[in-house]
């Protein structure tokens, strides 16, 4: 009998005994994250001399590889933890793990039609549409917001300007409509479609942070009477310095009367209208918005959605016939309504994600991370030595900063405090600068945070706050 060529890639164990150790490392790294850290542990020895290695010339066994792998994101930051508050971080759902490990296991290319598979991402851009109460006619799921934003705004230059996308903007003189407090990703996303961040319109805000309708009105007239074509208005649906909610509905009525693409990015904020209807109304008149599902639908990194109104104009934008890429029977492609190309199949950890816990579980979890918020307004209003913003959190994001009467520099302060923080590891935050202050800026996302942990975090601000505060005196 012919013995069997000894094929590559083998592991020194069996895969049953690789995933067993897997498992047990996944768990232990989920009871961790039950309980907060008392401090972020420094490189250890081991994990030094691991990055320091060469490339490797000889196998070492699976199972050290694997403790390796875990020591290493053991000594890293991790935003699962319940007392990580800094940014907008993910909470890492464990059901979502899973999901990445059997999407990843079949190793699905929803670039064209994967069957099943191709059905479900659709059915979770539905499910998401109906969650958050947009309209959607289709969507796809992407790696994170930036990549959503340029995906929206693809369509809406389409729109505008139809031809555009193989002739190019040339001589045309276009403008895209934003809050001065937009996120990053939108300065990005006009940039890499030639429409130009000298072309985006920085619109005034009002004192809660949101863009105002009047002077967004006025801008795009002000264009229109000048030769400008605007390509679309950008509406934030929960900043991320502030947490702020632009008004939506007033802003789609100035859009609406103008015939102008309305993009809502609501990648960190939109899942809260499954709780805060009120907040988000207009959302329905939109035609695009953005959701970072990894954000506050708590599933692992990366998953991000983009929704439209109208498929059609996601393949205005992006459709194309290609001999590698056949279009049997006729149908369109993801690669007609995307931007990727290999792309996985993200969609499996907001569906199973959906399915193993129920909406109504994501609405308390929500709500549970909004209480928390308004829990730190009120605990640091009430104090004199905390400052807070005018009027309280609109959604989960609290700016605070710690102002006792002893302190001079109160900016210097908080940027300090901000470092030593991170550096105690209790806590982790990070500081924002907003209207030209430094302010510390914790945000809760994370279903496993506790009215303990904020509390925490309150104490710890104090006691380090206080510390800085007598050693600037002496």
């Amino acid at each position: 009998m012919t013995a069997e060529p000894e094929r590559p890639l083998r592991l020194d164990a069996s895969r049953e005994e690789a995933l067993a150790r897997a498992t047990k490392l996944v768990a232990e790294a989920w009871g961790s994250f039950d309980r907060f850290r008392p401090e972020e542990p420094p490189l250890d020895e081991r994990v030094r001399a691991l990055l320091r290695a060469e490339l490797p010339e000889r196998a070492v066994p699976v199972h050290e590889a694997l403790d390796d792998a875990a020591r290493i994101l053991d000594e890293s930051i991790a935003q699962p933890r319940p007392r990580y508050f800094a940014f907008i971080g993910s909470s890492g759902l464990e059901i979502g793990t899973i999901a990445d490990l059997l999407a990843h296991t079949y190793d699905i290319n929803l670039a064209v039609d994967a069957r099943a598979a191709t059905e479900v991402e659709a059915q979770a851009v539905r499910w998401v549409g109906e969650f958050v109460g947009f309209p959607a006619g289709s969507g796809a799921f992407t790696s994170g917001g930036t990549i959503s934003n340029v995906t929206a705004l693809a369509a809406a230059r389409e729109r505008a300007l139809p031809g555009s996308r193989t002739r190019g903007l040339g001589g045309e003189r276009v403008a895209v409509y934003c809050s001065t407090e937009v996120h990053y990703s939108i300065t990005r996303a006009v940039e890499l479609l030639g429409i130009g961040s000298s072309n985006l319109r920085a619109v005034p805000i009002d004192g809660l942070h949101r863009m105002r309708p009047e002077a967004l009105a006025e801008a795009i007239d002000r264009d229109l009477a000048g030769g400008v074509t605007p390509v679309a208005v950008v509406a934030t649906a929960g900043t991320t310095l502030t947490g702020a909610v632009d008004p939506l509905a007033d802003i789609a009525s100035v859009c609406v009367e103008r015939g102008v693409w309305l993009h809502v990015d609501g990648a960190y904020g939109l899942p809260a209208a499954s709780v805060r209807p009120e907040l988000f109304e207009g959302i329905d008149r939109a035609d695009s918005c953005s959701i970072d599902a990894h954000k506050w639908l708590y599933v692992p990194k990366a998953c991000s959605v983009v929704l439209v109104r109208q498929r059609a104009d996601l393949v205005g934008a992006f459709g194309h016939e290609e001999g590698y890429l056949p279009h049997q029977r006729h149908e369109l492609h993801a690669v007609d309504t995307t931007l990727e190309y290999s792309r996985p199949f993200r969609a499996l950890k907001v569906w199973l994600a959906f399915r193993a816990h129920g909406a109504p579980q994501f609405r308390a979890a929500i709500r549970q991370n909004l209480h928390e918020a308004e829990l730190l307004y009120s605990r640091a209003q009430m104090t004199e030595d905390f400052e807070v913003l005018e009027g309280p959190p609109q959604l989960s994001i609290v700016p605070i900063r710690h102002a006792p009467g002893s302190v001079r520099d109160v900016n210097a302060h908080n940027d300090a405090l901000a470092r030593a923080i991170q550096a105690d590891g209790r806590v982790y935050l990070s500081s924002a600068l907003i209207d030209g202050a430094v302010w510390l800026r914790p945000c809760f996302v994370n279903f496993r945070t506790t009215e303990q942990d904020v509390l925490a975090l309150m104490d710890v601000a104090r006691e380090l706050g206080e510390r800085l505060a007598g050693e600037a005196s002496r």
